[in-house]
Protein backbone atom coordinates (compact mmCIF):
# COMPACT_ATOMS: atom_id res chain seq x y z
CA UNK A 1 0.00 0.00 0.00
CA UNK A 2 0.93 3.48 -0.63
CA UNK A 3 0.72 5.22 2.38
CA UNK A 4 1.07 8.58 0.80
CA UNK A 5 -2.41 7.57 -0.62
CA UNK A 6 -4.08 7.61 3.17
CA UNK A 7 -5.94 10.25 4.76
CA UNK A 8 -3.37 9.97 8.15
CA UNK A 9 -0.70 10.62 5.85
CA UNK A 10 -1.30 13.05 3.51
CA UNK A 11 -0.81 16.56 3.80
CA UNK A 12 -3.17 19.17 4.96
CA UNK A 13 -3.50 22.08 2.48
CA UNK A 14 -4.56 24.37 5.50
CA UNK A 15 -1.40 23.96 7.47
CA UNK A 16 1.15 24.72 5.10
CA UNK A 17 2.62 27.73 6.84
CA UNK A 18 3.03 26.17 10.20
CA UNK A 19 6.94 26.94 10.67
CA UNK A 20 6.03 30.40 9.77
CA UNK A 21 3.14 31.73 12.16
CA UNK A 22 3.31 33.41 15.17
CA UNK A 23 2.72 31.46 17.94
CA UNK A 24 -0.99 32.91 18.67
CA UNK A 25 -1.62 31.67 15.14
CA UNK A 26 0.02 28.61 15.65
CA UNK A 27 -1.70 27.18 19.25
CA UNK A 28 -5.15 29.26 16.68
CA UNK A 29 -4.24 26.88 13.74
CA UNK A 30 -4.14 23.56 15.94
CA UNK A 31 -7.28 24.64 17.71
CA UNK A 32 -9.02 25.06 14.49
CA UNK A 33 -7.85 21.26 13.18
CA UNK A 34 -8.96 19.98 16.54
CA UNK A 35 -12.09 21.04 16.19
CA UNK A 36 -12.81 18.89 13.76
CA UNK A 37 -12.22 15.94 15.83
CA UNK A 38 -15.84 15.44 17.31
CA UNK A 39 -17.73 15.72 14.24
CA UNK A 40 -16.01 12.95 12.55
CA UNK A 41 -16.34 10.73 15.73
CA UNK A 42 -20.12 11.79 15.91
CA UNK A 43 -20.47 10.22 12.15
CA UNK A 44 -19.35 6.91 13.88
CA UNK A 45 -21.57 6.81 16.80
CA UNK A 46 -23.52 3.77 15.85
CA UNK A 47 -20.99 1.49 15.49
CA UNK A 48 -19.41 3.15 18.51
CA UNK A 49 -22.68 1.55 20.35
CA UNK A 50 -22.10 -2.01 18.84
CA UNK A 51 -19.07 -1.85 20.45
CA UNK A 52 -20.02 -0.75 23.87
CA UNK A 53 -22.82 -3.46 23.69
CA UNK A 54 -20.50 -5.90 22.63
CA UNK A 55 -17.60 -4.89 25.61
CA UNK A 56 -20.46 -5.18 28.27
CA UNK A 57 -21.29 -8.32 26.80
CA UNK A 58 -17.95 -10.23 26.63
CA UNK A 59 -17.77 -8.70 30.56
CA UNK A 60 -20.98 -10.20 31.65
CA UNK A 61 -19.98 -13.47 30.04
CA UNK A 62 -16.82 -13.14 32.18
CA UNK A 63 -14.68 -12.10 29.19
CA UNK A 64 -12.15 -9.05 29.27
CA UNK A 65 -11.77 -5.95 26.99
CA UNK A 66 -8.67 -6.36 24.66
CA UNK A 67 -6.89 -3.44 23.25
CA UNK A 68 -4.08 -3.57 21.13
CA UNK A 69 -1.94 -1.14 18.74
CA UNK A 70 0.93 0.28 18.20
CA UNK A 71 2.56 3.81 18.98
CA UNK A 72 0.61 6.40 20.43
CA UNK A 73 -2.73 3.81 19.21
CA UNK A 74 -0.97 1.49 21.48
CA UNK A 75 -0.63 3.93 24.42
CA UNK A 76 -3.94 5.41 24.52
CA UNK A 77 -5.42 1.26 24.95
CA UNK A 78 -3.08 1.06 27.31
CA UNK A 79 -4.12 4.31 29.05
CA UNK A 80 -7.50 3.27 28.99
CA UNK A 81 -7.33 0.16 30.25
CA UNK A 82 -4.99 1.38 32.93
CA UNK A 83 -7.80 3.70 34.47
CA UNK A 84 -10.15 1.31 34.38
CA UNK A 85 -9.48 -0.56 38.13
CA UNK A 86 -9.84 2.86 40.26
CA UNK A 87 -12.02 4.62 38.21
CA UNK A 88 -14.89 1.08 38.17
CA UNK A 89 -13.09 -1.28 40.96
CA UNK A 90 -12.86 -3.78 38.61
CA UNK A 91 -9.63 -6.17 38.98
CA UNK A 92 -6.80 -5.53 36.82
CA UNK A 93 -7.01 -8.04 33.57
CA UNK A 94 -10.72 -7.33 33.45
CA UNK A 95 -9.26 -4.37 30.91
CA UNK A 96 -5.79 -4.95 28.88
CA UNK A 97 -4.41 -2.66 26.93
CA UNK A 98 -1.27 -4.51 24.56
CA UNK A 99 0.94 -2.48 22.88
CA UNK A 100 4.13 -3.64 20.51
CA UNK A 101 6.97 -4.05 21.62
CA UNK A 102 5.76 -4.44 25.40
CA UNK A 103 5.64 -2.03 27.80
CA UNK A 104 8.92 -0.82 27.49
CA UNK A 105 7.08 0.67 24.03
CA UNK A 106 5.43 3.02 26.60
CA UNK A 107 7.84 5.15 26.78
CA UNK A 108 10.59 4.45 24.15
CA UNK A 109 9.62 3.30 20.52
CA UNK A 110 10.62 -0.26 19.83
CA UNK A 111 11.34 0.12 16.04
CA UNK A 112 10.15 -2.87 13.86
CA UNK A 113 7.76 -4.25 16.39
CA UNK A 114 4.68 -2.92 14.66
CA UNK A 115 5.56 -4.97 11.89
CA UNK A 116 5.13 -8.71 12.58
CA UNK A 117 1.69 -9.97 12.67
CA UNK A 118 2.84 -13.09 14.10
CA UNK A 119 3.61 -10.67 17.59
CA UNK A 120 0.15 -9.46 17.42
CA UNK A 121 -1.12 -12.96 17.45
CA UNK A 122 1.59 -13.78 19.98
CA UNK A 123 0.81 -11.54 22.31
CA UNK A 124 -2.71 -12.79 22.25
CA UNK A 125 -1.81 -16.53 22.92
CA UNK A 126 0.05 -14.98 26.15
CA UNK A 127 -2.95 -13.92 27.63
CA UNK A 128 -4.76 -17.26 27.15
CA UNK A 129 -7.63 -15.87 24.96
CA UNK A 130 -11.08 -17.26 24.99
CA UNK A 131 -14.09 -16.56 22.71
CA UNK A 132 -15.39 -14.92 25.33
CA UNK A 133 -12.94 -11.56 25.39
CA UNK A 134 -13.49 -8.87 22.80
CA UNK A 135 -10.39 -7.67 21.10
CA UNK A 136 -10.33 -4.34 20.03
CA UNK A 137 -7.60 -2.75 17.67
CA UNK A 138 -6.40 0.49 17.38
CA UNK A 139 -4.21 1.62 14.64
CA UNK A 140 -4.40 5.32 12.86
CA UNK A 141 -3.34 4.17 9.29
CA UNK A 142 -5.64 1.05 9.69
CA UNK A 143 -3.13 -0.82 8.19
CA UNK A 144 -0.58 -1.68 11.34
CA UNK A 145 0.73 -5.61 10.98
CA UNK A 146 0.67 -6.21 14.68
CA UNK A 147 -3.04 -5.43 14.68
CA UNK A 148 -3.84 -7.13 11.62
CA UNK A 149 -2.42 -10.05 13.03
CA UNK A 150 -3.70 -10.22 16.46
CA UNK A 151 -7.71 -9.03 14.90
CA UNK A 152 -7.12 -12.40 12.56
CA UNK A 153 -6.11 -14.41 15.23
CA UNK A 154 -9.29 -13.22 17.16
CA UNK A 155 -11.42 -13.52 14.69
CA UNK A 156 -10.32 -17.27 14.02
CA UNK A 157 -10.82 -17.90 17.70
CA UNK A 158 -14.08 -17.07 17.79
CA UNK A 159 -14.04 -13.19 19.54
CA UNK A 160 -15.60 -10.37 18.59
CA UNK A 161 -13.66 -7.79 17.29
CA UNK A 162 -13.55 -4.34 16.72
CA UNK A 163 -11.28 -1.85 14.77
CA UNK A 164 -10.78 1.68 15.40
CA UNK A 165 -8.88 3.73 12.48
CA UNK A 166 -8.74 6.94 10.96
CA UNK A 167 -8.49 5.87 7.19
CA UNK A 168 -11.68 4.44 5.44
CA UNK A 169 -12.08 0.95 4.33
CA UNK A 170 -8.89 0.14 6.16
CA UNK A 171 -7.45 -3.82 6.57
CA UNK A 172 -8.04 -3.81 9.94
CA UNK A 173 -12.38 -2.91 9.34
CA UNK A 174 -12.32 -5.31 6.74
CA UNK A 175 -11.27 -7.68 9.52
CA UNK A 176 -13.36 -6.46 12.40
CA UNK A 177 -17.14 -7.82 13.33
CA UNK A 178 -17.40 -3.63 14.22
CA UNK A 179 -15.50 -1.09 12.30
CA UNK A 180 -14.60 2.34 13.37
CA UNK A 181 -13.39 4.81 11.40
CA UNK A 182 -13.56 8.50 12.55
CA UNK A 183 -12.11 10.42 9.39
CA UNK A 184 -10.46 13.46 11.04
CA UNK A 185 -9.17 14.30 7.66
CA UNK A 186 -4.78 15.02 7.33
CA UNK A 187 -3.03 16.23 10.39
CA UNK A 188 -1.64 19.77 11.18
CA UNK A 189 1.56 18.03 11.08
CA UNK A 190 1.40 15.48 8.47
CA UNK A 191 1.52 11.89 9.30
CA UNK A 192 1.77 12.77 12.96
CA UNK A 193 -1.19 10.71 14.16
CA UNK A 194 -0.73 11.56 17.67
CA UNK A 195 -2.58 14.85 16.70
CA UNK A 196 -6.36 14.56 15.75
CA UNK A 197 -6.11 10.83 15.06
CA UNK A 198 -5.12 10.41 18.88
CA UNK A 199 -8.18 12.83 19.76
CA UNK A 200 -10.51 10.80 17.80
CA UNK A 201 -9.60 7.16 19.35
CA UNK A 202 -8.93 8.38 22.85
CA UNK A 203 -12.80 10.07 22.36
CA UNK A 204 -13.84 6.49 21.32
CA UNK A 205 -12.13 4.51 23.98
CA UNK A 206 -13.50 6.47 26.56
CA UNK A 207 -17.06 5.95 25.42
CA UNK A 208 -16.36 2.32 24.97
CA UNK A 209 -15.24 1.30 28.68
CA UNK A 210 -17.00 4.31 30.16
CA UNK A 211 -20.27 2.85 28.41
CA UNK A 212 -19.96 -0.74 29.25
CA UNK A 213 -19.10 0.02 32.55
CA UNK A 214 -22.27 1.54 32.74
CA UNK A 215 -23.94 -1.43 31.56
CA UNK A 216 -21.94 -3.33 33.90
CA UNK A 217 -23.61 -1.55 36.86
CA UNK A 218 -20.24 0.26 37.75
CA UNK A 219 -22.36 3.47 37.49
CA UNK A 220 -25.25 4.98 39.33
CA UNK A 221 -26.92 8.12 38.24
CA UNK A 222 -23.88 9.68 36.80
CA UNK A 223 -21.56 8.73 39.99
CA UNK A 224 -18.50 6.02 39.89
CA UNK A 225 -20.19 4.15 42.73
CA UNK A 226 -17.90 1.39 42.24
CA UNK A 227 -14.62 3.69 42.48
CA UNK A 228 -11.53 2.39 44.53
CA UNK A 229 -10.92 4.88 47.40
CA UNK A 230 -6.97 4.34 47.41
CA UNK A 231 -5.83 8.11 48.25
CA UNK A 232 -6.67 11.28 49.99
CA UNK A 233 -8.13 12.71 46.73
CA UNK A 234 -10.48 9.73 46.18
CA UNK A 235 -11.73 9.12 49.94
CA UNK A 236 -12.79 12.56 49.77
CA UNK A 237 -14.35 11.90 46.72
CA UNK A 238 -16.12 9.03 48.43
CA UNK A 239 -17.46 11.21 51.06
CA UNK A 240 -18.88 13.57 48.54
CA UNK A 241 -20.49 10.76 46.34
CA UNK A 242 -22.19 9.22 49.28
CA UNK A 243 -23.18 12.80 50.03
CA UNK A 244 -24.77 13.92 47.13
CA UNK A 245 -26.28 10.46 46.61
CA UNK A 246 -27.71 10.70 50.21
CA UNK A 247 -28.57 13.93 51.21
CA UNK A 248 -26.77 13.02 54.71
CA UNK A 249 -23.89 15.27 56.12
CA UNK A 250 -20.30 14.56 55.72
CA UNK A 251 -20.01 13.02 59.30
CA UNK A 252 -22.57 10.45 58.89
CA UNK A 253 -20.73 9.55 55.17
CA UNK A 254 -17.63 9.18 56.87
CA UNK A 255 -19.03 7.13 59.24
CA UNK A 256 -20.99 4.50 57.21
CA UNK A 257 -18.24 4.59 54.37
CA UNK A 258 -16.00 3.01 57.18
CA UNK A 259 -18.25 0.25 57.74
CA UNK A 260 -17.95 -0.45 53.97
CA UNK A 261 -13.94 -0.10 53.51
CA UNK A 262 -14.51 3.04 51.86
CA UNK A 263 -16.92 1.17 49.62
CA UNK A 264 -19.38 3.70 48.00
CA UNK A 265 -21.93 1.44 46.81
CA UNK A 266 -23.17 -0.09 49.52
CA UNK A 267 -22.84 2.30 51.76
CA UNK A 268 -25.52 4.34 49.38
CA UNK A 269 -27.86 1.61 49.74
CA UNK A 270 -27.01 1.26 53.47
CA UNK A 271 -28.33 5.04 54.10
CA UNK A 272 -31.19 5.06 51.29
CA UNK A 273 -32.71 1.56 52.99
CA UNK A 274 -31.63 1.27 55.92
CA UNK A 275 -29.46 -1.84 55.85
CA UNK A 276 -26.27 -2.53 57.46
CA UNK A 277 -23.20 -3.21 55.57
CA UNK A 278 -23.36 -6.88 55.39
CA UNK A 279 -26.86 -6.93 54.15
CA UNK A 280 -26.79 -4.55 51.40
CA UNK A 281 -23.77 -6.61 50.31
CA UNK A 282 -25.84 -9.35 49.91
CA UNK A 283 -28.72 -7.40 47.98
CA UNK A 284 -26.06 -5.82 45.66
CA UNK A 285 -24.76 -9.48 45.23
CA UNK A 286 -28.10 -10.67 44.54
CA UNK A 287 -28.70 -7.75 42.00
CA UNK A 288 -25.44 -8.36 39.95
CA UNK A 289 -24.24 -5.21 41.09
CA UNK A 290 -26.80 -2.54 40.17
CA UNK A 291 -27.28 0.06 42.74
CA UNK A 292 -30.53 0.94 40.90
CA UNK A 293 -32.44 -2.52 41.08
CA UNK A 294 -30.70 -2.85 44.68
CA UNK A 295 -32.72 -0.20 45.49
CA UNK A 296 -35.84 -0.51 44.03
CA UNK A 297 -36.19 -3.82 45.94
CA UNK A 298 -38.50 -3.19 48.38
Amino acid sequence: MNLGSLVSESRNPDTMDLDSLSTRELVECFNRQDAQVADAVRATLPEVAKAVDAAAAALAAGGRIIYMGAGTSGRLGVLDASECPPTFGVPHGVVIGLIAGGPGALLKAVEGAEDDPALGKADLQALGLTPQDLVVGLAASGRTPYVIGGLEFAKAEGCTTVAISCNPASPIASIARIAISPVVGPEALTGSTRLKSGTAQKLVLNMISTGAMVKWGKVWQNLMVDMKATNVKLVDRACRMVMEATGVARDEAQTVLEQTGYDVKPAILMILSGLDAETARARLAQHNGFLRAALAQQ
